[in-house]
C-alpha cells in the first residue's frame, strides 16, 4: 500500500529536523534547499493566487528559515510585479534569514508595520516553522490576532503560525490559514483534529528528499501514514471472476434495527448493496421485517423475537454461512445479549453504534479482551465518544497515541471517525495508523454512520483484509460525499442522497 514514502508518510518535527540534516549532511547547502523550496511555493502560490485579482501581497516574516522561505517568496512576487510588502515582528533573525532581508531591502521591496498589510489581497505567513514549543505572546501574538480579524486570505508556509507541529494544539493563538503548504513531509499536527479548524485547505509541497534519508529516520516500522485518494483507484471497484455466482461475492448478515431506529436499518442496507455483495440477509425486530422487505426486496429478511421493540435473541442462525456480519446500527441497548453472541461467533465482524455500546457495557474478560482471541478479524468504529466509553482510561490521551493503545489492548482494526478519520490496525509488534485527510462538514448527519457500517460490511464480506476494508470504505464513503456537496452543497448531503450516490461517484473520474 505504501508506494511513496515523501507522499505518505507524516513526520514529527524531530523527524523532520532529522532528515534536513542528512540532507546537509550530504552536501546540499541550506541556501540552495531555501531557494528550491521557495521557488516551489511561489509557483503554486501563482497558480492559485494570480496577479490579475491578488496584486497586494503582505508577507509575515519571522526569525528564522521560514521567515527566509517568506522572504524569498517575497522577492519572486516582486519581480513579477506585484506590490509586496513586508511585515516582522522581529528585531533580530538567523544570518541566511537576515541576508535575503537585506537583499529585499535593496529591491526596494518596503518593510512597513502591520496596518499597512490591512488592504492587501492575500497574505503570506512566515513567521513560525515547524518545531514551535513555546506559546505565542506579545507583540506576534497580537498581530496574529489582528490578522486573523482581516477576512484576509492567509496562505501558510509549512503549518499556521502558532501551531505545535506534532500534537496540532494553539500554542496561545495561531494563525487561521486559508490555505497551508506542507513543505517536505506531512507534519503530524496538521492532520489532527485540533488543528483543522486552523489549516484550510491543505497540500504539500515537495522538494526531492531521498527516499533512503526518509527511510533511514523514519524506518521499516513507521506507524504514521496518509492516505491517498488513489487508494480508491487500486481497490475499488473489486475484480469479480467472470463465472463468479452469488455465493462467491460475499454473504453479509446485517444485525440491526430496533422500532425507534428502524432507519439505520435500510440506511445500512443502502450502504453494503453499493459494495455489490453477493447477498444480503438483514437480522431486524420482526415488527421490522414488512418495512425491510418493501425497501429493500432483494435481501433476505429475518425477523426475530423482539422486547421494547428491540431485538431479543437471534433465531438459529448457522453463522458458517456468512462471510462477515456487521451488528449495531439502530440496535439499542436492549439487545445487548445479541450483541454478546455475536462477539462469541467466529465471523469476521464490524461493531458499529450500539453494538459498541453495548460492547463498553460488557466486563472486560466478555467484551474487549475477547476480541484478541477472536479467530477473525473485528473493525470497530467509533466517534471520539464512543471510543471514550470503550476505553475510559484512554480519555485524556491524546487522540492518535490513545487509539494506538486500544489497537494493542484489542487487536482489532478500529476506525476512529472524526473530520479526520484515523484507522489504526495491528501491524508486526505493534500498530499502523492511517489517517484521512479530506471530509466535509456535510457528514455531521444522523445515519451518515451507518451508510459507512455497511459499507464496510459488505466489503469485508467479500473478502478484504480488514485494513483494506476500513482505509478503502472511509476514503469512498467521504470522498463521495465531498462529490456530492460541490453538487448539492454541504446541505444536500443526507444519508439517503449518500448511499444513492456511491455507486455513481465511483463511475466518476476518481481523484488522484
Amino acid at each position: 500500500m505504501i508506494d511513496c514514502l515523501s507522499s505518505q508518510a507524516i513526520a514529527t518535527a524531530a523527524q523532520m529536523q532529522a532528515i534536513e540534516n542528512l540532507i546537509f549532511q550530504a552536501g546540499m547547502p541550506v541556501a540552495a534547499l531555501m531557494e528550491k523550496v521557495a521557488l516551489r511555493i511561489t509557483q503554486r502560490l501563482t497558480e492559485l493566487y494570480p496577479a490579475r485579482n491578488y496584486r497586494r501581497i503582505g508577507i509575515l516574516v519571522g526569525s528564522g528559515h521560514n521567515g527566509g522561505d517568506a522572504l524569498v517568496v517575497a522577492r519572486e512576487l516582486h519581480h513579477q510585479g506585484r506590490q509586496v510588502r513586508i511585515y516582522t515582528p522581529f528585531a533580530k533573525s538567523k544570518p541566511l534569514t537576515r541576508v535575503h532581508g537585506c537583499y529585499a531591502k535593496s529591491l526596494g521591496i518596503p518593510f512597513v508595520d502591520l496596518e499597512a498589510l490591512q488592504d492587501c489581497d492575500l497574505i503570506v505567513d512566515g513567521i513560525f516553522g515547524f518545531g514551535l514549543e513555546r506559546d505565542v505572546t506579545g507583540d506576534v501574538a497580537i498581530a496574529i490576532h489582528t490578522i486573523n480579524n482581516w477576512q484576509i486570505p492567509i496562505l501558510s508556509i509549512d503549518l499556521p503560525s502558532g501551531l505545535h507541529t506534532d500534537h496540532g494544539k494553539v500554542m496561545g493563538i495561531a494563525i487561521r490559514a486559508t490555505h497551508t503548504f506542507c513543505l517536505g513531509l506531512w507534519k503530524r499536527g496538521l492532520l489532527t483534529e485540533s488543528a483543522t479548524p486552523y489549516v484550510g485547505k491543505l497540500e504539500r509541497i515537495g522538494f526531492d528528499i531521498p527516499e533512503q534519508f526518509i527511510h533511514q529516520v523514519l524506518g521499516d516500522q513507521h506507524p504514521l501514514w496518509r492516505i491517498e485518494p488513489q487508494i480508491l483507484r487500486d481497490r475499488l471497484p473489486i475484480v469479480r471472476n467472470p463465472i463468479a455466482h452469488k455465493y462467491e461475492i460475499g454473504h453479509l448478515l446485517l444485525v440491526v434495527g430496533s422500532q425507534q431506529y428502524g432507519g439505520a436499518a435500510l440506511l445500512a442496507a443502502m450502504g453494503a448493496k453499493a459494495t455489490g455483495v453477493g447477498m444480503l440477509s438483514i437480522a431486524v425486530p420482526h415488527s421490522l421485517k414488512p418495512l425491510i422487505l418493501v425497501q429493500v426486496p432483494d435481501a433476505l429478511v429475518i425477523g426475530c423475537p423482539e422486547t421494547a421493540g428491540a431485538i431479543a435473541e437471534l433465531p438459529n442462525l448457522d453463522f458458517a454461512k456468512y462471510q462477515a456480519i456487521a451488528c449495531g446500527c439502530g440496535l439499542s441497548l436492549e439487545a445487548m445479549p445479541v450483541v454478546k453472541q455475536i462477539i462469541d461467533s467466529d465471523r469476521p465482524l464490524i461493531l458499529d453504534a450500539d453494538g459498541l455500546n453495548a460492547l463498553a457495557s460488557l466486563d472486560r474478560a466478555t467484551g474487549l479482551d475477547q476480541l484478541q482471541n477472536r479467530k477473525n478479524s473485528v473493525i470497530l468504529t467509533p466517534h471520539w465518544g464512543e471510543f471514550c466509553r470503550l476505553f475510559p482510561d484512554l480519555r485524556t490521551v491524546e487522540r492518535i497515541e490513545a487509539l494506538q493503545r486500544a489497537v494493542t489492548l484489542t487487536q482489532s482494526t478500529i476506525l476512529l471517525k472524526g473530520s479526520k478519520t484515523a484507522i489504526a490496525f495491528p501491524h508486526n509488534t505493534s500498530s499502523q495508523v492511517w489517517i484521512n485527510p479530506e471530509s466535509t462538514p456535510a457528514l455531521a448527519r444522523g445515519g451518515s454512520g451507518d451508510v459507512l457500517a455497511g459499507m464496510l460490511g459488505g466489503l469485508l464480506a467479500q473478502g478484504m483484509a480488514a485494513n483494506d476494508v476500513a482505509i478503502a470504505g472511509t476514503l469512498w464513503h467521504s470522498q463521495a460525499a465531498i462529490w456530492l456537496a460541490k453538487q448539492r452543497t454541504e446541505m444536500g448531503v443526507d444519508p439517503v442522497t449518500l448511499a444513492q450516490s456511491l455507486l455513481p461517484f465511483l463511475g466518476q473520474e476518481l481523484p488522484v
